[in-house]
């Protein structure tokens, strides 16, 4: 029985989202295989001395800043994390080292930034000849020492042509780098479409044969909400705030010329995004890749604030002709009504893009892990 080990953070929320979405598929495609997905940060501070001594935890602090909005200088930030990362790397990498030999894992699959090189060297160090497999969860890297690593036995998945490119420009091996057709996603974004999205809509309070627009930015929500609900007054909108409840509030309380439905956090996200003609949200590579995937021409966003692994997906959107970017909020309404006012366009240009990247990453694996199978045999053989 193969035995996985997926390693994610909570900070933003899609690694650990990629992390349930392979599970999911894992769990559909090979039942017989034994997965844990781990939080890195439980293993690195398992004693919890930073949220007792900060009050809370690691991600917490990054999610606080997407939550207000406050992502000017994360660029910079980045960079100190990332010098920070490399004086610290011999700890973290002492720190790993009982985590893996504990473990007996037979592939090891990151769904993070950052740590790659730690978690390489603690792998080799603990368990040598096991691979290690990067799966971006953006749609390119931000070089360097990001996602990619390219003097160690890293693999890396790709969802992007762009993401590609800079493997190869890096030296990856090309055996090394794998093309997925885009993010990884839930599986249940795979199921059958709403039989009636009218009748859904007239559940949440909507005019059913209205267009609407999803407004949503993640999972703790944003600001900028306010003012894209302000400028679309009358458009029809679903606002979906996550676990922003103080925002939700906000909203339900602002008059409108156009119904709408405030959502807080819900599990049914997809059947929510589903009652919608377009999205509008920031351009992280989750929101926009559910989207799209839907059916949804997008409106995102690309300006100062635009943290710096983002700064690829409003081009990619562009490029693609799956919808507008703006600068701000304050210039979402003539995007909406150009949008709308070539929606059919924009619809089958969505309707070109087909990603079945997280059954294409399962099967990824279970290709590494017959070839890691192969070479422990022809190694046995020849001692």
């Amino acid at each position: 029985m193969p035995r996985i080990q997926l390693v994610y953070f909570n900070a933003g929320g899609g690694h650990r989202a990629a992390a349930r979405a392979l599970e999911a598929a894992i769990a559909r495609r090979h039942p017989d295989w034994e997965v844990r997905a781990f939080n890195l940060f439980d293993v690195l501070d398992p004693e919890g001395r930073f949220r007792s001594l900060a009050g809370i935890e690691p991600e917490d602090l990054y999610n606080l800043r997407l939550k207000k909005g406050w992502t000017v200088g994360l660029a910079q930030e980045l960079k100190i994390l990332q010098a920070s990362i490399r004086l610290a790397e011999a700890f973290l990498v002492r720190r790993l080292v009982p985590y893996w030999r504990a473990s007996s894992a037979d592939l090891v699959v990151s769904l993070i930034p950052n740590f790659n090189r730690p978690l390489i060297d603690s792998v080799n160090a603990a368990l040598p000849g096991i691979p290690y497999l990067t799966v971006m969860t953006d749609l390119a890297d931000h070089p360097p020492n990001f996602w990619i690593e390219p003097d160690t036995a890293q693999h890396v998945v790709c969802g992007t042509e762009r993401a590609v490119a800079q493997a190869r420009s890096m030296g990856v091996p090309e055996q090394r780098v794998h093309r997925a057709s885009g993010m990884v996603i839930h599986p249940d974004f795979y199921g059958p479409m709403l039989a009636d999205a009218a009748a859904v809509r007239e559940e949440l309070g909507l005019d059913p044969g209205r267009r609407t627009g999803i407004v949503m930015f993640g999972g703790h929500g944003g600001p900028a909400m306010e003012t894209i609900a302000r400028q679309l007054d009358d458009v029809q909108l679903v606002l979906m705030c996550g676990h922003n409840d103080k925002l939700a509030a906000r909203l339900r309380r602002a008059q409108a010329g156009a119904p709408r439905a405030v959502l807080g956090y819900t599990p049914h996200v997809r059947r929510c995004m589903q009652v919608g003609d377009f999205f509008v949200g920031k351009p992280g590579p989750g929101g926009l890749s559910e989207a799209v995937h839907l059916g949804l021409p997008v409106v995102t966003f690309k300006n100062r604030w635009t943290m710096p692994q983002e700064r690829y997906n409003p081009d990619w959107v562009l490029g693609h002709g799956l919808g507008l970017v703006v600068k701000s909020a304050r210039d979402i309404r003539p995007a909406v009504m150009q949008l709308l006012g070539d929606l059919a366009s924009y619809r089958a240009s969505v309707r070109q893009v087909r990603n079945n990247a997280v059954f294409e990453v399962v099967e990824i694996m279970s290709s590494m892990l017959a070839g890691a199978a192969q070479q422990a045999a022809g190694t046995m053989r020849i001692a």
